[in-house]
C-alpha cells in the first residue's frame, strides 16, 4: 500500500467515525478523539474510577484525580514541580491550565536562581471555568466554582465562587435542603 492509499483509508475511517460519532450525540471530533476512550486514557494515568481526559490534554509530571473527574479537551496539567491532586467529581472545562512550577525568577536572573514550585490541590466536587489558569502552590477546598478565564494565583476557601484576574471570592456555594444555589455579593 502507497502513502496515497493509507491517507485514503484514514480520511474513510474519518468520515465513518464521525458520521456516526454525529449520528448518536450530534458531535464532530478530529480523528484522535474518535479513535480513543477517555475513560480508558483516564485508567491508564491511574485516576479514579468514572474519570475522564480527552486525548488533547497534555499531562507533565504527577497528577492525580479522583472518580467520576471530567477533564475537558485543550487542558494543560502540569504536575512537573511537585503534583496535582484533583479529588472527585471535579469538572476542569476546556483550556485550563494548572501548573506547579514557574520559571520568573529564573529568567530574570538569567538561569541563576532556581524553578520555583509547589504542588496544587482541586477539592471534591468543583467547577474550573473555560480557559482558567491555576499557578503554582494553589489549593482550592472542596464544592468551589471558578469563572471562565480566571486566573487563581491564591487558595480559595470551600463552597466559594471566585473569578477575575487574579480571582477573588465574589459569592459563595449553598447547599441546603432547597438544592444548590450559588450566591453573589453582600449575603
Amino acid at each position: 500500500m502507497n502513502d496515497d492509499d493509507l491517507l485514503d483509508r484514514i480520511r474513510a475511517l474519518h468520515r465513518e467515525l464521525d458520521t456516526g460519532m454525529r449520528a448518536d450525540w450530534n458531535r464532530s471530533l478530529p480523528l484522535d478523539e474518535l479513535l480513543f476512550d477517555r475513560w480508558e486514557r483516564a485508567r491508564s494515568l491511574g485516576f479514579g474510577a468514572g474519570a475522564s481526559i480527552y486525548q488533547s490534554a497534555l499531562v507533565y509530571g504527577e497528577v492525580h484525580a479522583g472518580e467520576k473527574t471530567w477533564i475537558g479537551p485543550f487542558v494543560l496539567l502540569d504536575g512537573s514541580g511537585g503534583g496535582i491532586e484533583v479529588g472527585s467529581f471535579v469538572s476542569i472545562s476546556a483550556g485550563v491550565q494548572i501548573y506547579t512550577h514557574d520559571t520568573v525568577r529564573w529568567a530574570l536572573s538569567g538561569g541563576t536562581a532556581a524553578f520555583e514550585c509547589a504542588p496544587v490541590r482541586i477539592g471534591d466536587c468543583t467547577y474550573v471555568g473555560a480557559q482558567s489558569v491555576i499557578a503554582k502552590g494553589v489549593t482550592i477546598g472542596d464544592h468551589v466554582v471558578i469563572g471562565a478565564c480566571s486566573f487563581v494565583n491564591r487558595d480559595i476557601p470551600p463552597y466559594s465562587v471566585a473569578a477575575g484576574v487574579p480571582a477573588r471570592v465574589i459569592g459563595r456555594v449553598v447547599m441546603d435542603e432547597g438544592g444548590i444555589r450559588l450566591e453573589y455579593g453582600e449575603s
